[in-house]
């Protein structure tokens, strides 16, 4: 489960809990294959003389540097990014050093919609927007796997709370 216990109110129910869709990484792994990249290339190419050792060494402290900025922040800010929803609100946190957070109460969604372009077909996750009667506007929540079943859930869970429990489908009508 992606988000914890603690941030339930008392008889508060998790009906979905989510991370972005690992596709989210596929930036931060190319950029971490590019500098590694780089780092070997230069520590072929330079000879083993003085100047040239320096050099390669100033090169790894950029590559470093270079992986902990491009790959490994990303890879924590997306492990550190959940979304839930209740049967109550919408939860969403992120952040490694500061968090930041969304609740969002499910009475004041007034829209669900979802954009799923070419490349989220492909590893089945898209963006699912929440239209809140706040100022604020739109919430979109990126790279959401299974966006579409999710979209499903939150229609179902809000006409819950705006009509009653539908009936159940192996329930005779």
């Amino acid at each position: 489960m992606a988000i914890s216990k603690k941030l339930l109110n008392p008889g508060e129910r998790l009906i979905i809990s989510t991370r972005q869709h690992p596709k989210a990484l596929f930036g931060p792994i190319l950029a971490l294959v590019v500098l590694l990249a780089a780092g070997v290339a230069a520590q072929v190419l330079l000879e083993d003389d003085g100047f040239q050792r320096v050099l390669t060494l100033i090169v790894w402290v950029l590559v470093v540097l270079g992986i902990l900025w491009f790959a490994v922040r990303p890879f924590l800010d997306w492990l550190a990014t959940v979304h839930a929803f209740t049967d109550r609100r919408l939860i969403t946190r992120q952040g490694i050093i500061t968090r930041t957070g969304h609740d969002i109460p499910l009475a004041r969604v007034s829209d669900i919609k979802i954009e799923i372009n070419l490349t989220d077909r492909l590893f089945g996750c898209g963006t699912l927007v929440i239209a809140d009667a706040s100022t604020f506007g739109d919430v979109p929540l990126k790279d959401i796997p299974h966006v579409e079943a999710t979209q499903r859930q939150l229609n179902e869970l809000l006409n819950e709370l705006h009509s009653g429990p539908a009936p159940r489908r192996d329930e005779g009508v």
